[in-house]
């Protein structure tokens, strides 16, 4: 395998200590995350040019064994039901297996996001003996899409092996997939050549203009083509349905558009409830930082960390884990101040808003937005305004333009709408 030319990942800053906590609990923190996320190193073995993280280097202060054990019966104790470790890359830490198997022993159901570049079969045996329930692997395009956006040359080979080594072991499996401006034609192919894996489910989102994505404009999709984006997943929903897989649009697709209720099953009133950070979900970063959400910014959404404060305590009485728990819809700005379904949906995903902008409140990415916009003629764009500074868990700084569709596109772009197939340009 060879790597294409990326920038060698950063080194990561130590963990925020001494971030003050709120004297009390209120009645809304009686919440407790079902779900967490664990970045249990950030070590890596492939340079994702969208990995949000840029993972590649260990955090110089990561927990070891016997802090993560113990974080362990933390979130045991506060409710955990489930959770994902990732990295980086998971296996690249020796202990990884001894966590995954604590927290089976906790009662907690473990599962699994890979890369998959180095997940062998006696990885995949140390997987099984764990508990482990499910192993997810990252796939983004066909072979060669998929390996300039892992920037390695048999990276997709690789995770498709990873797939094989999972289901001779028996561990139930599933894909993820990045939906971007390079990839997005493809993705009902790759559809097709999954099915010979046998995965269970199938989970899609937009590619976040975090980390190394905000330096590859060639991955970040326009707001305008969320009038292709979601007829496609609609397309997908179909299909997989007819396979028996089951389809997990990520929180950043949608939202409140004529594919809402088919896209959405799984939610009790069949349409997005807004972001679920720091009420249903729990983030965790390898040096024991944690947040509302594994996948916001660390700067603005890191709470507290373990070594200093308990997990319930960061939980309850941290302000960057309580921003949903009472939310209204004053902090909502441009045209998300303003839309029908505002009390609802919030601006929707705050990681994808937030990493625009430098500021929660407003998400371009919306399907019904992008229709009341074509309905008069009009459309938003994004324009680069400060660059990411390049470290791990960055962002850049957007512009955005709203205009006119110009004219050689908008007949066509109301057909693409209107019949739910083909592409605009």
């Amino acid at each position: 395998m060879s790597r294409s030319s990326l920038p060698i990942a950063g080194a990561s800053p130590r963990a925020r200590v001494r971030l003050p906590l709120a004297p009390s609990v209120r009645s809304c923190d009686a919440v407790r995350p079902e779900y967490a996320v664990w970045e249990i190193t950030l070590r890596c073995d492939l340079a994702c040019r969208h990995c949000g993280s840029r993972a590649g280097r260990a955090r110089p202060d990561e927990l070891d064994t016997e802090e993560a054990l113990d974080l362990v019966t933390q979130m045991a104790a506060l409710g955990v039901e489930e959770a994902t470790i990732i990295g980086g890359e998971a296996y690249l830490r020796d202990d990884w297996h001894l966590i995954a198997a604590a927290l089976v022993h906790a009662g907690i159901r473990c599962t699994m996001t890979t890369g998959g570049r180095g997940l062998t079969a006696e990885r995949v045996e140390l997987a099984k003996r764990a508990g482990i329930e499910s192993v997810s692997v990252s796939i983004d395009g066909l072979a060669e899409a998929h390996d300039h956006q892992r920037a390695l040359t048999g990276s997709h080979d690789a995770a498709l092996r990873a797939l094989d080594h999972l289901r001779a072991a028996g561990i139930p499996r599933s894909v993820n997939t990045q939906l971007n401006g390079y990839n997005l034609r493809e993705i009902e192919p790759l559809l097709e050549q999954l099915t010979t894996r046998e995965i269970h489910s199938w989970q899609v989102q937009i590619t976040v203009a975090m980390g190394r994505a905000a330096d590859h404009p060639e991955l970040l999709l326009q707001p305008w083509q969320m009038l292709e984006l979601m007829p496609l997943v609609a397309r997908l929903a179909h299909r997989c349905e007819q396979l028996g897989i089951r389809l997990w649009p990520g929180s950043n697709i949608g939202y409140f558009g004529p594919y809402e209720q088919l896209l959405r099953w799984d939610h009790q009133d069949l349409h997005q409830t807004g972001c679920e950070a720091g009420t249903r979900t729990l983030g965790i970063e390898a040096n024991g930082d944690i947040k509302g959400c594994p996948s916001l910014p660390s700067n603005e959404y890191v709470g507290g960390n373990v070594r200093e404060h308990s997990l319930r305590e960061i939980w309850e009485r941290a302000d960057a884990l309580r921003f949903n728990r009472e939310r209204q819809v004053d902090e909502l700005w441009g045209r998300c101040a303003t839309c029908y379904y505002a009390r609802d949906c919030k601006a929707g995903c705050t990681w994808t808003g937030h990493v625009l902008f430098g500021r929660r409140g407003n998400n371009p990415y919306c399907h019904h937005r992008a229709l009341e916009l074509l309905r008069e003629g009009r459309r938003e764009r994004l324009e680069l305004h400060t660059p990411a500074p390049g470290e791990p868990f960055d962002h850049a700084v957007y512009r955005l333009i709203e205009e006119p569709w110009p004219p050689e596109l908008l007949a066509r772009a109301r057909e693409v709408a209107e019949r739910g197939v083909g592409w605009i340009s």
